[in-house]
């Protein structure tokens, strides 16, 4: 069982090396298998323009998606701002704002989003992020 400071450390801990931008030691931070989800429509067969969002339950998934996200963003122009982190024992849920470019149409957005994660044992064993997904959508519309 995580404590509340024990979560807090590991929640900051994820965010400088999502800050960094090296996949591999983001995927450190999570548990072999978790559950990872994004609040995005189901579709059937998939988002060819935006690949990352998907529901994912391996670390190795992890770290594809942050490959994935960073291949279909100009990396120069992407800004997070982290509002407020909220712990609760295990959990912790982080709110902010992504500002991004969409590589594929050179489009500019930025998204409100909030991230609740839990940590158990000192890795993440939950990823739900509830995001502006309009906003994301249209960068990647052609």
């Amino acid at each position: 069982m995580s404590t509340g400071t024990g979560t807090r450390a590991v929640v900051e801990e994820l965010l400088q090396r999502i800050g960094a931008g090296d996949p591999e030691r983001i995927a450190e931070l999570y548990a072999e298998r978790g559950d990872w989800r994004l609040s995005w429509p189901e579709e059937e067969h998939g988002r060819p323009a935006t690949p990352w969002i998907r529901h994912r339950s391996t670390r190795a998934e992890a770290a594809e998606h942050f490959r994935a996200l960073a291949a279909h963003h100009v990396p120069e122009e992407a800004a997070t701002t982290v509002e407020r982190i909220l712990v609760d024992g295990p959990d912790a849920v982080v709110l902010g704002e992504i500002r991004q470019t969409a590589r594929a149409t050179g489009r500019r957005y930025r998204a409100r989003f909030a991230l609740h994660l839990t940590v158990e044992d000192g890795l993440i064993t939950r990823h739900h992020v509830y995001e502006d997904s309009l906003a994301v959508a249209t960068a990647f519309t052609a």
